[in-house]
């Protein structure tokens, strides 16, 4: 008999993103530069819901988007273009969506972010949640109420974590993740949560206090301990040209959501989730930059590098055999197109 549940439940903040490249260097007070490219896409939470669903898995979003143009043209993109369901999400009257202006320059990027605070919260929007197969979450300073009721549900909670910009880091953040499956955070947020000086001796507080420890490195690649299976991975990043590194952590997890799904050994789930990643800086914006089965494909099919041959190889045997239609990426200025 099918699982009828969503594959993934998300919720959370929705942006539209508005992307400039090619900076070289950020500005100065009364400088102005021209950038070489700009794109758009919806951002914040539609990075995971658009990376998880063009791996074919059933994605659900409670969201909320303004009633104005950018809040009709995220939903037409996530719904009518990427399948996300949208059931739980509202639209909100006189509420306007918000935007970030994501400045791409160096390998990475700065934010700049106009819009208010949603008029429904995540506990509004969730209530009871529905059952789920797993849900991606963004832990913060104050629980959720849903995420509780989420795991009692028997959902596997996938979580990350952001920067504080109080600079506490207070470990009692830490005690969710009692309800949480999967843990996922960056090395500057794993070593300043458990007040250690390197992201090893962070994974190794972490896989304490959670069954899945991963703590993703940037460009050394990632590190991870699964303490239901004994296993421990270390995989190097790939080389790439960074264009915009907007939501490449949302891609990541994701990533590492559809391999875990699959049952797939850590070694392989952390390799995929770097190269999910990985495919997804080389493009405008998050959530239309991220790979899908499409994008995996592609790649691995026109991969010579023998050592990169032999580390993916796995992928002969994952790579679904309708990797579905070629993905849409984000309207850009100039037309960029990758091979």
């Amino acid at each position: 008999m099918d699982d009828e549940r969503p594959d993934v439940l998300l919720t959370g903040l929705l942006f539209f993103d508005l992307v400039l490249t090619g900076l070289g260097k950020p500005p100065t007070p009364g400088e102005e530069i021209w950038t070489s490219g700009m794109g758009t896409s919806p951002g914040g939470i539609a990075n995971l819901a658009v990376a998880a669903a063009r791996y074919g898995l059933k994605t659900s979003l409670a969201t909320v988007f303004g009633d104005d143009a950018y809040g009709a043209h995220c939903r037409t993109v996530l719904a009518g273009q990427e399948g996300v369901d949208l059931s739980l999400s509202h639209t909100a009257d006189d509420w306007h969506t918000p935007v970030t202006v994501s400045l791409a320059y160096d390998g990475d990027r700065a934010l700049i972010t106009h819009g208010q605070p949603p008029p429904y919260s995540q506990d509004t929007l969730l209530g009871d949640p529905p059952e789920a197969r797993t849900a991606l979450v963004h832990i913060e300073a104050e629980p959720h109420r849903w995420l509780a009721k989420a795991a009692a549900n028997g959902t596997q909670i996938y979580a990350d974590v952001g920067w504080d910009p109080t600079q506490r880091w207070s470990a009692d953040l830490l005690d969710q993740l009692a309800l949480c499956h999967a843990f996922l955070p960056n090395e500057t947020e794993a070593m300043a949560y458990t007040r250690t000086d390197t992201a090893v001796a962070a994974l190794g507080t972490l896989s304490e206090l959670v069954p899945v420890a991963v703590v993703t490195r940037g460009g050394d690649g990632a590190i991870a301990v699964d303490q239901t299976t004994g296993e421990y991975a270390e995989v190097p990043a790939l080389a790439v040209d960074v264009v915009d590194s907007t939501g490449a952590g949302d891609v990541f997890g994701a990533g590492f959501v559809a391999a875990s799904l699959g049952g797939w050994p850590l070694e392989e789930r952390l390799r995929f989730a770097v190269l999910a990643a990985s495919l997804s800086v080389r493009r405008h914006g998050g959530a239309l930059a991220a790979p899908g089965w499409y994008g995996v494909d592609r790649w691995w099919r026109s991969l010579t590098d023998p050592g990169l041959r032999k580390a993916y190889g796995f992928l002969a045997d994952r790579i679904p055999a309708d990797v579905g239609p070629p993905v849409h990426h984000a309207p850009v200025t100039p037309p960029a197109p990758l091979p």
